[in-house]
């Protein structure tokens, strides 16, 4: 036990020093038991493609790095977001990656692929850190919020060697069937997703587009949380029944907790189900 703690303390040591070689614009901060918070640590050239690394005392190699994907339809927010639920991991112990990434823009041709590839760019950043953090490479599980949660399940379903779980909250996950189409709710979101994926939406000749970035045409053998309120008007409930029919269909393990009388995103604004529901259901999907 001691061995293995020292060889942790060594490992713990020479990760800040390794960062300071790489020449950005980050912060530091080491406490006790060398736990580490590095912020804003540059792993692309664009402004927005930085992240926070968080790494508490005494992991084992093999626990998976949680992968944080912020929401804010896509064209909006950033990693601030997620630090109530990073902080939160951070004391029970997992080394988390919390991302900000390009935001989708008409102008400047970013759609939901480049916030994809920013994904990549993050993972293989941090691959190329993590031995000097004792941590084992390509080894995630990823959590993703609204849209973050979109692009969660994406990449994890294309990336099923790297990616051991995916926990989506409030996450959409079908633009293309005739459930979807038929809705009032493709109605007032096609829009948005036209700008996400970068093709018109026409839903009497709809691109083939629209299929591949739906997350329930790319599932894979990826262990899936998925949360989802039965008043969410922004990703409507049929958005989380869908993808738990497709998991179910394929006998994928997964969870689907579908909270009653609950809107979009309620970890933000409900202490009780945040606390009670939603923190523990995600702790025990990442330890079990």
């Amino acid at each position: 036990m001691i061995k293995k703690s020292f060889f942790h303390f060594l490992l713990m040591l020479t990760f800040p020093l390794l960062l300071l070689s790489c020449n950005t614009k980050h912060r530091i901060w080491v406490g006790k038991g060398m736990e580490q918070k590095i912020f804003n640590l540059k792993y692309g050239e664009h402004r927005k493609q930085n992240m926070d690394i968080f790494l508490p005392p005494y992991y084992t190699p093999d626990t998976p790095v949680v992968l944080l994907i912020h929401g804010g339809f896509w064209k909006f927010g950033r990693k601030q977001k997620m630090i109530q639920i990073q902080n939160f991991l951070h004391r029970h112990r997992i080394p988390t990656v919390n991302i900000n990434y390009r935001l989708v823009s008409k102008k400047q041709k970013i759609t939901y692929q480049e916030q994809l590839e920013d994904i990549t760019l993050s993972i293989e950043k941090f691959n190329s850190l993590s031995g000097n953090a004792g941590l084992m490479s390509n080894h995630y599980i990823l959590l993703g919020e609204s849209s973050g949660a979109h692009l969660a399940l994406l990449y994890g379903y294309r990336n099923p060697n790297q990616v051991k779980k995916i926990i989506s909250l409030s996450g959409p996950s079908d633009f293309y069937t005739s459930g979807f189409l038929n809705s009032v709710y493709s109605r007032y979101t096609s829009p948005t997703i036209e700008d996400v994926i970068g093709e018109k939406f026409d839903r009497k000749k709809l691109s083939e587009k629209f299929k591949e970035a739906s997350p329930i045409s790319q599932v894979a053998a990826v262990p899936t949380l998925i949360f989802q309120g039965d008043r969410d008007f922004l990703v409507h409930k049929s958005q989380g029944i869908a993808l738990d029919s497709v998991l179910t269909a394929m006998e994928i393990p997964h969870r689907f907790i579908f909270m009653k009388k609950t809107g979009h995103t309620p970890r933000l604004y409900s202490k009780k189900k945040r606390d009670s529901i939603i923190l523990p259901a995600i702790l025990d999907w990442i330890q079990n």
